[in-house]
């Protein structure tokens, strides 16, 4: 059971390490490869684009031909891609080698997801996903951090040749250490009776990926505007951003980290529903904040409603399947990818301001999610302590 744990987290890795690394380089990049900063701000949209790319058949191969495969090759796609990025002249040929690494990324998130809704169980499930969701809430702070001591002594290509070897080390570790975990490799062929009853139409199953998407898209559009907003709106500095930024990605993994806890006291029903109250409060919080203070609280609200909710409601969504994780966990991850996406442009080629975006997505999620957690509700809902074995 270890090693598909470690192997799933080291997958679900590459991929905020792909977006968060390069940032510090970003001004270097840009001289070098002779383009604006700003031409290569849509490197972060290009790798989602990668990403969802990869969904679209990566989870349907997953399902064919085993979790492993898909993992290495992922892996492989994710390495080549960092050394063609390294290897740049051009800004077409960096953002070529961005697409490609998000490629790769989507592949192995996939993947992690279909594994470990194969290995583990409802409850255990929604208490990993929450630990994965705090380990993730690390990397947009260490990622930069690292990034900038390493380009104290080197230059930006730097980065992704440590990407490269990112990229090698999962490959390394989905061949030698990850097994084959899709039970429809152990047959000649799937029952009819799973296949049948792992509908990606069902109510159930369509609750959570809009449920999942409206999340990712509150937290995606938090961290998109939190600059403009923080920096502009609020006048702090950048070390000061820096440090907020930090603070609330340590809020967000101490929940995080605490939910596996909560879950055998609540049931999962009761912390979704209290992280949308967490979420609709940061939005009355926002719009009514008076000081740099109170809005500082609402960000906090914002951080801690998504930690304590999401890893439950993913856990959720993978629950009916079995033989088909892989095709479910694709149809999630391109639902989140494009939805947060279409928000976030559709708000800024409208003129909305960047505290009023993050409002709207606030209030529609938290409603939203209200309702389909009421009326759609889930076949294992109760507090571990209350559970009747066998």
């Amino acid at each position: 059971m270890a090693r598909f744990l470690f192997c799933s987290f080291a997958l679900v890795l590459l991929y905020p390490s792909g977006i968060d690394m390069y940032l510090v380089g970003l001004p270097h990049i840009a001289a070098d490869l002779h383009a604006s900063e700003a031409q290569l701000h849509i490197a972060f949209s290009v790798y989602l684009a990668g990403m969802a790319t990869a969904m679209l058949i990566a989870g349907r191969l997953a399902d064919k031909a085993g979790r492993q495969p898909v993992a290495i090759c992922g892996a492989i796609v994710f390495a080549l891609a960092s050394v063609l990025c390294a290897n740049a002249t051009t800004s077409s040929l960096f953002l070529a080698g961005r697409f490609i690494q998000g490629t790769g990324a989507g592949c192995c998130y996939v993947v992690a997801f279909a594994i470990l809704r194969d290995t583990l169980d409802d409850r255990r499930r929604a208490k990993v996903l929450s630990l994965l969701n705090g380990i993730t809430c690390i990397v947009p702070v260490l990622a930069p951090v690292i990034g900038h001591l390493i380009m104290l002594r080197f230059p930006w290509q730097s980065l992704f040749w440590v990407m490269t070897g990112m990229g090698v080390i999962v490959c390394l570790l989905s061949t030698l250490v990850l097994k084959e975990s899709h039970p429809g490799t152990q047959a000649s062929q799937y029952s009819a009776q799973p296949l049948a009853s792992e509908s990606l139409t069902s109510r159930f199953f369509i609750s959570r990926v809009i449920m999942t998407t409206l999340s990712v898209t509150a937290i995606l559009t938090y961290v998109n505007i939190s600059p403009v907003l923080l920096m502009e709106v609020l006048q702090f500095d950048r070390g000061e951003y820096s440090t907020i930024m930090a603070l609330t990605a340590l809020i967000s993994m101490v929940v995080a980290f605490s939910t596996p806890f909560a879950l055998t006291r609540f049931s999962q029903r009761t912390l979704m529903l209290v992280a949308q109250g967490l979420l609709f409060a940061a939005a009355l919080v926002l719009a009514s904040a008076s000081s740099n203070a109170v809005m500082l609280f609402g960000l906090t609200l914002i951080c801690s409603g998504f930690s304590l909710g999401f890893g439950v409601t993913m856990s959720q969504a993978l629950s009916p399947f079995s033989q088909r994780a892989g095709v479910a966990s694709s149809v999630l991850g391109i639902a989140q990818v494009c939805g947060s996406s279409l928000y976030i442009w559709l708000a800024a080629v409208s003129g909305v301001s960047a505290l009023n975006m993050l409002i709207g997505s606030l209030i529609s999620c938290s409603m939203v999610c209200i309702l389909l957690i009421t009326f759609v509700s889930a076949r294992v809902d109760a507090p571990d302590h209350e559970k009747i074995p066998g």
